[in-house]
């Protein structure tokens, strides 16, 4: 499994029946302290991430091990929304609760 940042999302009108519904993430690879690697990826998701989520995902025929994408063509599904990302008893990555995030302005 890996770790990503989801920084956008992937629309396409006209796909396979079997994909009809899924929806698309791209998702940029992350180390465990949420910084950048610079690869990228577009994933199904599984579970509901938005845009800026640190997310776990997983590739190639483990991708393919969920309900909603198995016997699917697909490469990346996110499997999971990360809270916290812990090393030796140091926390690397927290997730800010969205009471705690700064307001958005528009």
């Amino acid at each position: 499994m890996l770790l990503g940042k989801v920084v956008g999302t992937v629309v396409c009108d006209q796909r396979v029946h079997t994909m009809a519904g899924s929806k698309l993430l791209i998702v940029e690879k992350v180390d465990y302290k949420g910084e950048s690697t610079g690869a990228y990826e577009i994933a199904v998701d599984a579970v509901g991430a938005g845009t800026n989520d640190v997310v776990l995902y997983t590739m190639e025929s483990s991708a393919r091990q969920t309900e909603i994408t198995k016997d699917r063509p697909v490469d990346a599904v996110i499997v999971g929304i990360v809270d916290t990302v812990e090393l030796s008893g140091d926390a690397k990555f927290q997730k800010i609760p969205a009471w705690q995030a700064p307001p958005v302005r528009f």
